[in-house]
């Protein structure tokens, strides 16, 4: 669990007794089931990572809301989108292997996850991973309920694919960013695990497929 559940679930504890104590025990059981949910709501489990070559998995838990090609600082990406909803784990991985080349947190507004413009206008971090030749970026971005984000990495740091890097709280949406080539391998309404979902698969340069062509179909057989 995430050290924010005991946090969280420590004061709905002490507000339990205190309201038992005030009034009656009885009172006592809404924030004693607030507590509940609050440590429910921040568990951590552990997944297991994928190891196929060039494979980027999924930044988060939820659902798949949109797979498109856009443009990100004037260079074609693919975009795979993910809605968080309450259920939902909301501790946030690495896609990939690499290092943190940037990490830039942007206030704004907090639309519903699902709204269109909540990627622009919402508060966000875009963080950037740099690995193997390949360049990632993916956004935490806040929700309607959502009120922080939170990222643990600094710039410069090495991480491992699927390797923890923060969490936002109750309710968000992820954006990853990958080079237009990917080979996407989620449509929209598939349901992804953080750390564990492949969302698709980078392309090298021409002269390293064969190899990892050679690598993927022995990992299969």
């Amino acid at each position: 669990m995430v050290r924010d559940g005991y946090y969280y679930g420590s004061v709905m504890i002490a507000a339990a007794l205190l309201v038992g104590w005030l009034t009656s025990p009885a009172w006592g059981a809404i924030p004693v089931a607030l507590a509940i949910f609050f440590m429910w709501f921040f568990r951590d489990p552990d997944r297991h990572i994928p190891t196929e070559p060039d494979a980027v998995v999924s930044p988060a838990d939820g659902k798949v809301t949109d797979v498109s090609s856009v443009t990100l600082e004037g260079k074609p990406f693919k975009r795979i989108s993910i809605f968080l909803n309450v259920f939902d784990v909301h501790v946030n991985r690495s896609p990939i292997a690499g290092v943190i080349r940037g990490a830039r947190y942007q206030e704004g507004k907090f639309l519903n996850a699902m709204h269109p413009q909540c990627a622009d206008c919402n508060e966000q971090n875009t963080v950037t991973v740099e690995g193997e030749g390949h360049t990632i970026v993916f956004k935490q971005i806040a929700g309607l309920l959502a009120r922080r984000i939170v990222f643990t990495k600094p710039v410069g740091e090495k991480v491992e694919r699927g390797e923890r890097v923060g969490l936002i709280k109750f309710g968000s949406r992820t954006d990853v960013f990958m080079e237009s080539s990917s080979e996407v391998q989620v449509k929209v309404g598939d349901r992804v695990k953080g750390g564990a979902s492949i969302l698709a698969f980078l392309v090298r340069p021409q002269g390293e497929l064969v190899g990892v062509g050679s690598e993927r179909a022995s990992r299969k057989c």
